[in-house]
């Protein structure tokens, strides 16, 4: 179906594409809530089962000197985690300034790149949700919050550029690629996009 279609006389979008772009909108806005229930049963599930959710604690502050001790002994970072119940990240941050590189990997570690929120033209979002997407894409589209606005509609997406920049180049043949023909209205909200998202690159470092 042609989402740009419009009545001759009118001008305005047909009833039946307003029809389908709202149904399209409710069924990504159904999977999302469908996805956030389950991932709460699961958690709930989890809790029954007496398993607790975040982060395992660290090695207790008391502990700190044997565990200095053992490690400079031989005892393995794996062992010493279990050991005190802990996870292996937490025994090796104990024992981080007796390691030869701690200072270089503490210095030279990227900071990790934060997500960034944009709008999505409705008309580019409805056309990925029929594309072929990476999971990582797909998840991002499902967890948009879809914004109303008149007849039309954006969704609003986090990701980091990276994200943002592939399913920009995933919806390239709204431009008419590969003999497919050109609708202007696409082709316009396919550049909005695109500008929006070459924004991230003037925005960075």
């Amino acid at each position: 179906m042609d989402l740009t279609a419009r009545h001759p006389r009118t001008g305005e979008p047909l009833s039946t594409v307003k029809s389908m772009v709202q149904t399209l909108a409710a069924a990504g806005e159904l999977q999302r809530d469908l996805q956030r229930e389950l991932t709460y049963d699961g958690l709930h599930a989890a809790e029954a089962r007496g398993s607790k959710g975040g982060r395992r604690p660290a090695a207790p502050a008391d502990k700190t000197t044997d565990v200095h001790t053992a490690y400079l002994e031989g005892r393995s970072i794996a062992a010493l985690a279990r050991e005190h119940g802990v996870n292996r990240s937490a025994i090796r941050t104990g024992v981080a300034y007796l390691l030869p590189d701690h200072t270089a990997t503490e210095e030279d570690a990227p900071a990790p790149e934060l997500p960034v929120t944009l709008d999505m033209p409705g008309k580019v979002a409805d056309f990925l949700r029929a594309t072929e997407l990476e999971p990582t894409e797909r998840a991002t589209l499902d967890h948009g919050v879809t914004v109303r606005r008149g007849q039309g509609y954006t969704l609003r997406i986090s990701a980091v550029s990276a994200v943002h920049r592939g399913l920009l180049a995933r919806c390239h043949l709204l431009d008419g690629a590969h003999d497919l023909p050109v609708v202007p209205a696409q082709r316009k909200v396919r550049r909005e996009y695109e500008n929006r998202v070459s924004t991230l690159g003037a925005a960075g470092p």
